[in-house]
């Protein structure tokens, strides 16, 4: 068994070189994950002048533990849209998110990535009127989905909503083919913002325009994004010998168990917690493998991370209203690769001053005045009070240590460290010393 993810041991990394020194480019894109990079590799087929840069090595971060299912089923989010946003927005969700799976199906035809069809399951074991009611809003906003009472997995359900021709695929090998031919720099970590200068510690980059795709944002004066969102860790297991289950499929709770298949193997995930807290980790997954998958061998084991927004929409537009040329792309809430991909659509579309039809319910600047604003701000205060060491380097919060993992992890913004004290995840941009 290998800690590491599928997607990373079989596919090969191109390499690209750190910044030289300084320079000039007209848009800026600071990360490499699949965000960033759809980004570069927009604006670069537009003609624009661009850069992308990125800490460690593209789609070294999140991007390489994703589950990579490509849908715009998220869960049970179009009734939850269309009572709190308005049916406008929920469909205008909808559509950009059918947008970004067509993309990425067109782009996937000219790159070996794995990409398949598939259809997209949101399961629950025992609220068959919750699905019902998502098949209603569902269809309410003019796409098709269908109840379905059984699917391929080890134990019943009250009841499944279904989305045909969704997709999955090897994020790695999609990202390292759509980064060919563009202006890279690698292990280059931009430490601050001046104005529209990024400062890395191998020189300067001017731009007019710049766009943070860093997973979670790292500037903090601007957007209060620390406020507007959390961090979330699920697990994952790759099995060989377990069951081919035919399509994605989800629980519709929060901390409930994910299958797809790729390459012989069955991936599970699940063992969800907020990050800093406690959760069932890899011991959920494999309890289960045990149970229902017994000649099953577990050949991958890996975990992600995930920015949470207030509403269950990402934020994608300028980084707060008072940085015209600062954009943003954040708050995927565990749908990555659509999110990522109408997030370089829509960012794409306003760097070059275009108007895009969807970018309204996106709007970083909608009103957060939520439940779980309160909620975040008391957590981020208690942890601030906690009288205890290590604390995070971002803004001071008490660290909790990981056993599962053997990290340390801030459970107020997300921010992740070795237990050296290495950083792992933003949006922390420094070590931690211990």
């Amino acid at each position: 068994m290998a800690c590491k993810s599928v997607w990373t041991a079989v596919s090969e990394p191109p390499a690209f070189p750190a910044l030289g020194g300084n320079i000039k480019t007209d848009v800026l894109i600071i990360g490499g994950g699949i965000a960033g990079v759809l980004c570069g590799y927009f604006l670069t087929q537009s003609g624009v002048n661009c850069v992308v840069v990125e800490r460690g090595k593209i789609g070294g971060g999140i991007t390489k533990n994703t589950t990579a299912k490509i849908t715009s089923q998220h869960g049970l989010i179009y009734d939850k849209l269309i009572k709190n946003a308005g049916p406008e927005k929920a469909r205008m969700y909808l559509q950009a998110n059918q947008i970004a799976l067509r993309k990425f199906a067109e782009i996937s035809k000219n790159i070996t990535c794995d990409f398949e069809q598939k259809s997209a399951f949101v399961y629950s074991r025992i609220d068959r009127n919750a699905i019902e009611r998502e098949i209603r809003a569902v269809n309410r906003l003019g796409a098709s989905a269908r109840f379905v009472e059984k699917i391929p997995l080890p134990f019943g359900i009250a009841g499944a909503i279904e989305f045909e021709n969704q997709a999955q695929f090897n994020p790695l090998k999609f990202l390292y083919g759509i980064s060919s031919g563009l202006k890279i720099y690698e292990n280059t970590c931009v430490d601050e913002l001046i104005g529209n200068i990024a400062v890395t510690a191998h020189g300067k980059i001017m731009a007019r325009k710049i766009i943070v795709a860093t997973h979670f944002p790292f500037v903090n004066k601007h957007g209060s994004y620390f406020l507007k969102m959390y961090q979330h860790r699920s697990y994952v297991i790759a099995l060989e010998n377990a069951a081919n289950v035919g399509g994605m499929h989800i629980e519709e709770v929060i901390d409930g168990l994910s299958f797809r298949n790729y390459n012989g193997l069955l991936l599970v995930g699940g063992g969800d917690h907020r990050t800093g807290e406690l959760g069932g980790n890899w011991k959920v997954l494999r309890d289960f493998a045990r149970r229902k998958f017994p000649e099953s061998v577990e050949k991958y084991s890996w975990a992600t991370q995930d920015c949470m927004t207030l509403d269950g929409v990402p934020y994608i537009g300028n980084y707060s209203a008072n940085t015209p040329n600062l954009y943003v792309a954040t708050g995927f809430n565990k749908w990555g690769m659509t999110g990522a991909m109408a997030a370089a659509m829509i960012l794409c579309d306003m760097v070059q001053g275009r108007e895009n039809e969807h970018s309204a319910v996106f709007s970083p600047q909608r009103s957060m005045l939520k439940k779980q604003l309160a909620l975040n701000g008391i957590k981020a205060v208690g942890n601030l009070l906690t009288p205890s060491t290590p604390r995070c380097p971002h803004m001071g919060c008490a660290l909790k240590l990981n056993k599962a993992e053997g990290t340390w992890d801030c459970p107020c913004h997300g921010s992740r460290f070795e237990r050296n004290g290495k950083l792992i995840d933003n949006p922390s941009t420094g070590d931690l010393i211990i």
